[in-house]
């Protein structure tokens, strides 16, 4: 009997490469693949840090691969990311802030992936995220790695149960120490290699330059406070997001954060830290993982997570009647920022998430 193949990507660093030298070793048929971006640092511009999928990543891909003797794949997904990018500079036009990696995982990583997967014959997928999957009764469960600090079942909240059902996640059950020592003891060139930090086509670390590059920060406007009293102007509200406190470009007596952002007139809205809480958010796109929720159920004394960094807060969830999930905070919760994801956790268990579609502010009452 053939061994299972498994299409396993590979992104140039530690954690994929650990990955597929995981599922060699148990058996598996593996076929590794880079997918390409195009994206380059601005011209004349130092890279402040690295993202994923440079040429320096597609190289140490190749090499990993062939230290693995696999067969290996660098596929061009030059017009796939451009909508990523294009979806990025549309989410600050309308006053949000996107979450391109978690959309990238959704449509690119595992959407087109998957496509691949069948196109070759694999029967799996395989990536080097953190995080493990369970399969129980038919279904697919996802759970926060093994390792708290590296736990990255957060950006997975998009990829949906089916494509997840035929995904393996080899190393969600290891501690980053423990992968990089698989990865020397096998003589992995990317072993010692820094974990990526930003968004891959934002190489300079600052989205604003991805924005001045593709028609600029919008309209420019006034920075108002809670009554409405103009603090000073800035040069275009795509240059804000909420939970902003550094770069306002205002003096104040105290700090100060963005609480909201007026796209029709541009003006941005701050207050102090304890204005910052919203009582609740509606959720698009949600998605279930091993379980349901039905138009008027709820999950209660959950906990919510919409952002990257570990941990999250209290609350519960309520499914609309038009799909859509309603969210309430146990407390008021700072920085929720429409656009971003948001997963929804029992233990360390992620029952669902989806988009940030709308938050809600209590103290920010003032007429758009």
């Amino acid at each position: 009997m053939s061994s299972p193949r498994v299409l396993a990507a590979l992104s140039g660093g530690v954690d994929s490469s650990v990955a597929a030298l995981l599922l060699q070793r148990q058996g598996y048929e593996v076929v590794g693949a880079f997918l390409r971006n195009g994206v380059a640092a601005p011209a004349g511009r130092a890279a402040a840090r690295q993202g994923c999928c440079s040429e320096t990543d597609a190289r140490d891909a190749a090499l990993v691969a062939d230290r693995l003797g696999i067969p290996f794949h660098s596929i061009d997904m030059v017009e796939e990311f451009e909508r990523i990018q294009a979806d990025f500079v549309a989410a600050y036009a309308a006053g949000r802030t996107p979450n391109p990696c978690a959309r990238c995982n959704q449509t690119i990583k595992f959407g087109a992936l998957g496509r691949i997967a069948e196109a070759v014959g694999a029967r799996w997928l395989a990536t080097g995220h953190y995080a493990r999957l369970e399969r129980r009764g038919g279904r697919t469960l996802l759970r926060r790695g093994a390792d708290p600090v590296k736990d990255q079942s957060y950006v997975l909240f998009a990829v949906g149960e089916e494509l997840l059902g035929r995904t393996l996640l080899p190393v969600g059950a290891l501690s980053k120490d423990q992968t990089r020592a698989l990865a020397e003891e096998a003589g992995l060139r990317t072993a010692g290699k820094p974990d990526s930090q930003e968004i891959c086509f934002v190489p300079t670390g600052d989205y604003r330059d991805v924005l001045r590059n593709r028609g600029g920060l919008g309209r420019a406007g006034r920075i108002l406070d809670l009554d409405g009293r103009e603090l000073g102007r800035h040069e275009g509200y795509m240059g804000f997001t909420r939970g902003q406190r550094r770069g306002l470009g205002i003096s104040a007596g105290r700090p100060l954060y963005v609480l909201d952002i007026r796209p029709e007139t541009g003006d941005v809205i701050v207050g102090p830290i304890e204005a910052a809480g919203c009582t609740e958010a509606v959720v698009g796109e949600f998605r279930t993982y091993g379980c349901d929720l039905g138009p008027g159920e709820a999950w209660e004394e959950v906990e919510i997570q919409y952002r990257s960094t570990p941990g999250g807060v209290a609350g519960r969830a309520e499914r609309l009647p038009d799909g859509r999930v309603r969210v309430e905070f146990a407390a008021p919760a700072p920085s929720v920022n429409p656009g971003q994801g948001l997963a929804v956790y029992r233990g360390d268990r992620l029952l669902g998430g989806g988009w940030i579609e709308r938050a809600v502010n209590p103290n920010v009452v003032l007429p758009v």
